[in-house]
């Protein structure tokens, strides 16, 4: 009998960051995995929500996004990021980022295609990748700040090449890409005619004076970048699914076509919610990175006194990259199972961001949106003598 699975299907696992909160919940452990908060949303958006479901806001909306939201996300996009996004032809509202990747990919590159992903790389590239029938080419992040090989990205790129994938503020590495990177990737995607497609979901998620760039505003960028984004890292909504895609018009209609046929659209409501509160983006964003900085401070003294070492604190988003070497497991999957399970405390082993598992044996990634109250009982777990005792002096 047939195996009925597809060649594409097992040339990659689940998610391991999903399956670490299903083992966090069922030993009990404080979840420091799966990149959502345990606080609650803005008052003013679930009550908008409330509000549009009464309205009966309840049908499908335009498959490409609501009116009201398309024109919300225009001008956010002109006031923090600088770039002129027609929301009749360049935005696309997608049922999270995840859908807004892989329906941009399937929608602009065909099987036979390369795709360059930077490691260590948030998961679902290099699946979308394989979805999408092109091949997935790696380039390492090196150092202390995860930093370009410029050499390296050059080798990497081949007549096959399409297109390359850039997250910033990076997860897991919290990297914040600079000008001077982004300005070396700008210059090969003109040169040999890419397409760089970038996941800045974390974008208002910034520390230290660190600058979010999107590359679209770079010369000669803005006709062959796909920007995806999301706002439900932004408004701490994870679970309500709206992402959201710029892109060339040309690009645009092809991405709507394959958003389409996957999802339909994004729930109407929500997207109703959702442009009212981006109406007072002035209000609320500026906020946003201090009270996440403020996490971040109260997360490191954690691990300070667990022994558990950084490359350093991240420059955006809430994710932190950590040596577990002194610990004395074989692997990180070894690590992260006991972790969870004796101490109570759930991380994602770090060879899931590498496309050679090994390079991430001696590495753990743990996230911090949640509770300051949460975060000291974590840091309270990680410091217990079940930990010392592991710990290699």
């Amino acid at each position: 009998m047939r195996s009925f699975v597809s060649t594409k299907a097992s040339r990659f696992t689940e998610s391991v960051i999903r399956e670490m909160t299903r083992l966090a919940a069922k030993h009990g452990a404080i979840n420091l995995a799966q990149g959502f908060p345990d606080f609650a949303a803005p008052a003013e958006l679930k009550q908008a929500a409330c509000d549009a479901i009464n309205r009966d806001i309840n049908q499908y909306a335009i498959t490409w996004g609501s009116k009201n939201l398309r024109d919300a996300l225009s001008k956010k996009y002109a006031d923090f990021n600088g770039m002129a996004a027609d929301p009749e032809t360049m935005i696309t509202v997608t049922c999270g980022a995840t859908e807004g990747m892989i329906a941009s990919l399937l929608a602009t590159i065909d099987p036979g295609d390369e795709i360059i992903i930077f490691e260590p790389f948030y998961e679902n590239y290099g699946p979308d990748t394989i979805l999408s029938g092109a091949k997935p080419t790696f380039v390492r992040l090196h150092g202390a700040g995860f930093e370009i090989d410029e050499k390296e990205l050059k080798r990497a790129i081949t007549k096959k090449t399409r297109g390359v994938i850039i997250n910033t503020p990076n997860n897991p590495t919290g990297k914040v890409f600079s000008r001077a990177e982004l300005e070396l990737i700008a210059s090969l995607c003109r040169r040999h005619d890419l397409c760089a497609y970038t996941d800045e979901v974390y974008e208002h998620i910034v520390y230290d004076g660190a600058k979010h760039i999107s590359i679209a505003t770079l010369d000669g960028m803005a006709e062959r970048t796909v920007t995806v984004s999301a706002l439900s890292k932004t408004f701490s909504v994870t679970g309500w699914r709206l992402g959201t895609v710029i892109a060339p018009p040309r690009m645009t209609a092809a991405i709507r076509k394959v958003h389409d046929f996957l999802t339909v659209g994004a729930p109407h409501p929500l997207q109703e919610a959702a442009a009212q509160l981006l109406k007072k983006s002035r209000e609320i964003l500026p906020a946003l990175a201090a009270e996440y900085q403020e996490r971040r401070e109260e997360f490191f003294k954690g691990l300070d006194a667990a022994g558990l070492k950084s490359a350093g604190k991240p420059q955006g988003a809430y994710y932190v990259m950590t040596d577990i070497s002194d610990f004395g497991f074989k692997t990180d999957v070894a690590f992260s199972r006991w972790l969870v399970e004796e101490i109570g405390v759930a991380g994602v082993p770090g060879s899931s961001f590498y496309s050679n598992p090994r390079d991430g044996y001696g590495q753990i990634r743990f996230c911090f949106p949640k509770k300051l109250e949460t975060l000291r009982e974590a840091a309270r777990r990680l410091a217990s003598p079940a930990m010392r005792k592991r710990r290699r002096s």
